[in-house]
């Protein structure tokens, strides 16, 4: 009875926020991702139908807030942290995107609340440009027409998964709960070019792969950039069928601290699974997921393909990544696969459901010369549902399972041997 009644407490919070949402077509403006039902599959903003007529600010944001119903358990001694049915703490974005002039948009996002900072902070900001026209009309129009440049502290486009996942409270794309188990994800200073023969995508960025902005320096390390690279294919084959397929590098150099599998300070959206006794949600944000530890070297290269037809929707990924931290003798590497097949139904796509499978394979720190790293596993299996029941407001229920596998009774990741959890979680979410 007291699940019954939470969960009709959650539908009718959800329902009286109908009346809060609006649409604003209106403030579109040209090169932007849509905050809405429309931004669903679209991936980098970089052409448009709207045509500048002016300086035009846009505010909006999201709001996003889960009922977890989710149990864990290991098989060593470690106490694992006891969690039962109730609602996290929402979360909630703010968003201001900006015409400039014609050819050059800003963006800026704020998380107002998330689980690793409850209170606000800025995630970054860019400017984009796609044209010089605010310099003079026509200007180097040949390359401008396929050329786009953004600038900023900004979320690095590594990977297509990064378009369809959670960003803190902006869960409106994603039509699961979780995101990756290993999930690429960082806000780094820098910059990137992009080229759009055709359906063809060429991409290149450099950024000084740093999360924290700082000019403090010591002796020891080499701050070098980190540089990344995407190059991808997208067609619209006919009215029913839509194929892309895209391949992305991301690279450092060793002797540079680095936050490509640790960046996202949103975090997880399995709260406390797997940790232990004492810790809290703000603390332990990572919990369900796994960073392979390169802190000081990292080369990851993620193959995504993604097929629409008609209702139905695959979008893959297979991703490799080696690295290794200051003091190892030995490169460790990783492999991560992640399959998701969604079908949308209704006179408008408002339903769906879905399922997913997600694995990861590679090897423990190893700081022993001469001896070969501890080799684990981890898999995650997902069934949902959603609706949209405006183009704003989403609600979504998931049930999840992950398992541990081949971690050690005894050492620093004993709390995962024979690990597992599993459950539901819905989470609904208001984004415009």
């Amino acid at each position: 009875m007291k699940s019954l009644a939470k969960l009709a407490l959650f539908l009718g919070f959800i329902l009286m926020s109908l009346s809060v949402s609006a649409q604003f077509d209106n403030r579109d403006i040209p090169q932007y991702r849509y905050r809405d039902f429309r931004g669903i599959n679209q991936f980098e903003a970089l052409q448009s139908d709207i045509i500048y007529d002016g300086f035009k600010v846009r505010l909006g944001g999201s709001f996003a807030v889960q009922m977890q119903g989710l149990s864990h358990s290991n098989g060593s001694a470690d106490t694992l942290a006891l969690i039962g049915e109730n609602f996290n703490l929402p979360t909630a974005n703010l968003d201001i995107d900006v015409a400039l002039a014609d050819g050059m948009r800003m963006h800026m996002r704020t998380y107002l609340s998330s689980r690793h900072h409850p209170e606000s902070w800025v995630k970054g900001g860019y400017i984009q440009i796609d044209n010089l026209n605010w310099i003079q009309d026509g200007l180097f129009e040949n390359i401008m027409d396929m050329a786009t440049i953004k600038m900023g502290l900004m979320e690095i486009n590594y990977g297509d998964y990064h378009f369809r996942r959670s960003d803190n409270a902006r869960a409106i794309y994603n039509p699961f709960v979780g995101n990756l188990i290993m999930d690429a994800f960082n806000t780094e200073a820098g910059a990137e070019i992009y080229f759009t023969p055709g359906d063809f995508l060429i991409m290149a960025g450099l950024t000084n792969g740093k999360l924290n902005q700082s000019v403090a320096t010591d002796t020891v390390t080499e701050y070098t950039p980190a540089f990344l690279a995407k190059l991808g294919w997208d067609k619209q084959m006919n009215e029913d069928l839509r194929l892309r397929l895209t391949s992305s590098l991301y690279t450092s150099a060793e002797g540079k601290t680095n936050y490509l599998y640790f960046g996202d300070r949103g975090g997880s959206r399995y709260y406390l699974v797997m940790e232990p006794q004492g810790a809290s949600p703000t603390s332990s944000y990572r919990s369900g997921r796994w960073s392979p530890s390169f802190i000081n070297q990292v080369t990851a290269i993620m193959v995504n393909p993604f097929v629409k037809y008609k209702g139905i929707e695959f979008f893959g990924a297979y991703e490799t990544a080696s690295g290794k931290i200051t003091g190892e003798a030995n490169t460790r590497s990783y492999t991560q696969i992640y399959g998701e097949l969604v079908y949308r139904l209704g006179s408008r796509d408002q339903y769906y459901i879905g399922g997913r499978y997600n694995s990861v394979n590679g090897e423990l720190t190893n700081f022993v010369p001469n001896t070969d790293a501890q080799e684990i596993s981890i898999s995650r299996f997902a069934i949902a549902a959603g609706w949209y029941m405006t183009p704003n407001v989403m609600l979504k229920a998931e049930y999840v399972n992950q398992d541990y596998n081949d971690f050690s009774e005894t050492g620093s990741n004993s709390i995962f041997y024979d690990g597992n959890f599993n459950g539901a979680v819905i989470e609904a979410t208001i984004s415009f």
